[in-house]
């Protein structure tokens, strides 16, 4: 008869290693994902910008993030003010239109303030950065809405 004493050992060895690299390749997948996640516009996908560079992309987005968030802000105000129009018991067709043009309004005013802040960060770039942003701008645009940008506001319901 053998001996299970060794069998158990190796086995457990064996176990406790798999088990270790397993918690380590998650806690290296989380941090890798957390560190991309950090994306706050399209220039922190270009990797070769100066320290004189990131400094003016952090001078401009003071002005630039805070404006972009009150409007989604604004957005989503305005979206639950169409549901609630759409589904009050006497809906009538022209609030619901009304609720809908605002809606409009605020996404061409959101619209308009991404395409200043790609115009105005443009300016900071030298010719092949001002490639590869264009090429960030058509990917992230054929998936359709603002990319990076296009972010959902937080919800306040």
């Amino acid at each position: 008869m053998m001996a299970s004493g060794p069998f158990l050992l190796g086995f457990m060895s064996a176990l406790s290693i798999v088990v270790i690299a397993l918690v380590g390749s998650y806690y290296y997948l989380k941090r890798t994902r957390r560190r991309g996640s950090n994306i706050q516009g399209y220039l922190d996908l270009i990797p070769d910008l100066s320290a004189e560079q990131r400094r003016k992309v952090q001078e401009i987005r003071k002005t630039f993030l805070p404006k972009v968030e009150r409007i989604r802000q604004d957005l989503c105000e305005k979206r639950m003010v169409l549901a609630r129009t759409l589904f009050s018991r006497s809906a009538d067709r022209s609030g619901v239109h009304t609720a809908a043009e605002d809606i409009l309004r605020c996404q061409s005013e959101l619209e308009h303030a991404v395409i200043e802040h790609i115009l105005e960060e443009k300016e900071i770039l030298n010719e092949k950065q001002r490639l590869d942003f264009f090429n960030i701008i058509l990917r992230q645009f054929a998936q359709g809405g603002l990319g990076v940008h296009d972010v959902k506001a937080q919800r306040k319901f």
